[in-house]
C-alpha cells in the first residue's frame, strides 16, 4: 500500500465485491480485486505478486469510480505490476513487454493505439494466434471502433511534462 501514490485507502476496503463485479476483464482474473486485496491484508505477497489481475486491469477506472469506499483500486492495479516485474513474479514473460509497448504508445502519440498494441505484442509473443484474431479486428475497423493509423492528441507536449514530473516523483533521489 505504501508504494501507491498518494492516499490509495486499501485499509478502508469493506470486501463488498463492487471492484470485481464493475471489471470489464474480471473474468480473466485468476483472483477478483476484492480477493486480491484480501492476500494483501493476509499478508501473501507472493501470491498477490504471481496473480494476472493487475495484468489484465485495463484502466477503464470502473472500479474506481464505483468504490463506495473511494478506494484508488487502479492506482493499486499499477503499483502491483511494477512490484511483479521489480520481484520477477508473474506467470507470463510477456506481460511486463505488453505493459511497456502501451506505456510506449501513450509517451508518442498521447494515448493509446489498440491495432499498433495488439499487432506488435502478438507479433513478439503469439505470432501464430495474430490471424486469429484478423475477424475481430477488420469488424472493429469497419464499425470505426479502431484506427488504422495512430492519432496524436493535440498538446502532446503538456502529457509529455505531466509524465516527465511523474517519472522524476517515482525515481529515487
Amino acid at each position: 500500500m505504501a508504494a501507491t501514490p498518494g492516499d490509495n485507502r486499501l485499509d478502508h476496503c469493506i470486501q463488498c465485491g463492487t471492484c470485481g463485479g464493475s471489471c470489464p476483464s474480471g473474468a480473466e482474473m485468476d483472483h477478483t480485486p476484492r480477493r486480491l486485496f484480501a492476500l494483501i491484508r493476509a499478508g501473501e505477497r507472493d501470491a498477490v505478486l504471481a496473480s494476472n489481475a493487475p495484468w489484465y486491469c485495463v484502466s477503464c477506472y470502473y472500479c474506481t469510480v464505483r468504490c463506495p469506499q473511494d478506494i484508488r483500486i487502479t492506482d493499486l492495479m499499477y503499483t502491483l505490476k511494477s512490484m511483479a516485474i521489480e520481484a520477477g513474479l508473474f506467470h507470463d514473460a510477456s506481460l511486463p513487454d505488453f505493459s511497456e509497448t502501451f506505456v510506449d504508445y501513450v509517451e508518442k502519440y498521447g494515448r493509446s493505439f489498440e491495432l499498433g498494441l495488439a499487432t506488435r505484442f502478438n507479433l513478439r509473443h503469439h505470432p501464430i494466434g495474430l490471424a486469429g484474431m484478423a475477424p475481430l479486428g477488420l469488424g472493429m475497423l469497419k464499425r470505426g471502433r479502431m484506427d488504422l493509423l495512430p492519432q496524436r492528441i493535440d498538446n502532446l507536449a503538456q502529457l509529455t511534462a505531466i509524465l516527465d514530473k511523474a517519472k522524476a516523483l517515482e525515481s529515487p533521489s
